[in-house]
């Protein structure tokens, strides 16, 4: 009868059409077999492409130095395995002791450059905290305006901060990013939460600590691995404000071992007399400045979509 009167058939058949299946993105869709193997050869890769350097490099630090002349070179294939070289660079020395003032540099200057972003996000996440939008504005605009460096370097020396530590901190202590950041994330938390607390008698410093600190463990997480590894990586401020060589951290030691202009205190008489080989030498302090980040990122990445887009979208 419907069919006759020209009206849709009702039950199965309609809803197996397409204008009445629901709208589904692309990237829901089931890959094909092909797309799948795609995906999987580029990931593939990708890792391959990753990780076949830093392959190249262990293994090239654990090379005897006759397997490194046998290769001609960079050591692809492991075979005369020896830890003289990390022996040598960890037995004392400029090595040494570049490690130890990066280690220290980069937990003191983390711990700084935390207190003062939380700080400061937390200030500017308050809409009825005293000029907040100016200061916001203030921030924004050193994103987009900086003196220079010659200003920044005349800077550092009229505060006395030449041959000092401090020079490796202070100048790259906060970055506007990670306030915006945190900024983000902080106002996205519940305003009752901090309204309760603040029925309760609770202050700034309690409810930062005890309410939005805790919740945001996500974001401080990423955070705190940007400023680390930013420390533990930066070798331009030291390069340009120390001019002690016996306080120069890890990465300016490798570079000039990489570049080979001077051979660590120690060593140099060692490569000479055959007993060491100054490209296993190289490769190792390369992993030794690898390592710390390695080993961290992992346990950090879980929070690294939680924090930063939850972070950047909100606010």
């Amino acid at each position: 009868m419907t069919a006759v009167l020209g009206k849709p058939a009702r039950g199965p058949a309609r809803r197996d059409r397409w204008w009445s299946a629901p709208p589904r993105p692309v990237w829901d869709e089931k890959p094909t077999a092909a797309g799948a193997a795609g995906k999987g050869l580029v990931l593939v890769l990708a890792c391959l492409a990753i990780l076949f350097p830093l392959w190249i490099v262990v293994v090239t630090s654990l090379s005897s130095r006759r397997a490194i002349d046998e290769a001609g070179g960079l050591v692809m294939i492991p075979g005369d395995i020896t830890f003289v070289a990390y022996q040598e660079l960890l037995s004392g020395g400029q090595v040494t002791r570049a490690a130890v003032i990066s280690v220290l540099v980069t937990l003191v200057g983390t711990l700084f450059s935390m207190t003062v972003s939380v700080l400061c996000a937390y200030g500017l996440s308050r809409s009825g905290s005293l000029g907040h939008r100016w200061f916001l504005m203030i921030l924004l605009a050193t994103m987009f305006f900086s003196a220079g460096l010659i200003p920044t370097y005349l800077l550092v020396q009229t505060l006395g901060l030449t041959d000092s530590y401090l020079a490796l901190i202070l100048p790259s202590a906060v970055s506007v990013f990670n306030i915006l950041v945190l900024r983000g994330f902080f106002m996205g938390i519940s305003q009752e939460l901090v309204d309760s607390a603040r029925i309760d008698g609770a202050g700034d410093f309690r409810i930062l600590w005890q309410i939005v600190m805790p919740l945001s463990r996500a974001v401080l997480a990423v955070i705190t691995l940007f400023y680390a590894v930013g420390y533990w990586s930066a070798w331009f401020n030291a390069s340009l404000y120390l001019n002690d060589q016996d306080m120069m951290p890890l990465q300016n030691v490798m570079i000039q071992l990489v570049q080979k202009q001077e051979a660590p205190v120690g060593l140099g008489q060692a490569i000479k007399t055959g007993e060491l080989s100054g490209l296993a030498v190289q490769m190792a302090v390369m992993v030794m400045a690898l390592l710390p980040v390695a080993v961290l990122s992992p346990f950090v990445q879980k929070h690294f979509r939680k924090g930063m887009l939850t972070g950047a979208v909100k606010g």
